[in-house]
């Protein structure tokens, strides 16, 4: 599902009413708890975060103006969606998220391979995902992006 917008105020004003507050409260903890350095973003279909300093200064991208996404966040048809590039690329990060959601929700996961996705907004623990937020600095993930590049 697009939701076309040009900043992250129309882009919540677009979500379902009765999923607002949860998304909101959702970008909120998100930008709260994430480390020094990150950049919230918007693009016309979602929000995001990323460490846009560094792709200049490392050529990680192929394209030195744009920035790459880190750490997203959408409203899809049936659920809101998490996208978080290190439960993908750091092993040790995706086995503390899955005791910890574990631990701390009730229900079952469901993700996909950096995608979690809450279809009840109700059940979306806010504390974890501000403290999953933080687990990454900029640094880490730089040397995550960059290592297949030091040969």
């Amino acid at each position: 599902m697009t939701i076309p917008a040009n900043s992250p105020e129309e882009y919540l004003s677009k979500v379902p009413p009765e999923r607002q507050e949860a998304f909101s409260r959702l970008r909120q903890v998100i930008v709260e708890n994430l480390p020094e350095g990150f950049q919230g973003m918007h693009e016309l279909r979602y929000d995001w975060v990323c460490g846009a300093a560094f792709i200049v200064s490392t050529g990680i991208s192929c394209r030195p103006e744009t920035t790459t996404a880190f750490y997203q966040y959408c409203f899809a048809k049936n659920f809101i969606a998490v996208y978080h590039m290190g439960l993908y690329a750091h092993p040790a990060l995706l086995d503390w998220f899955l005791v910890e959601f574990d631990k701390r929700s009730s229900r079952k996961l469901d993700m996909g391979k950096s995608c979690i996705r809450f279809k009840n907004h109700e059940h979306i623990p806010f504390e974890l995902m501000g403290e999953f937020a933080g687990k990454m600095t900029v640094e880490a993930w730089i040397s995550i992006c960059t290592s297949p590049l030091k040969r």
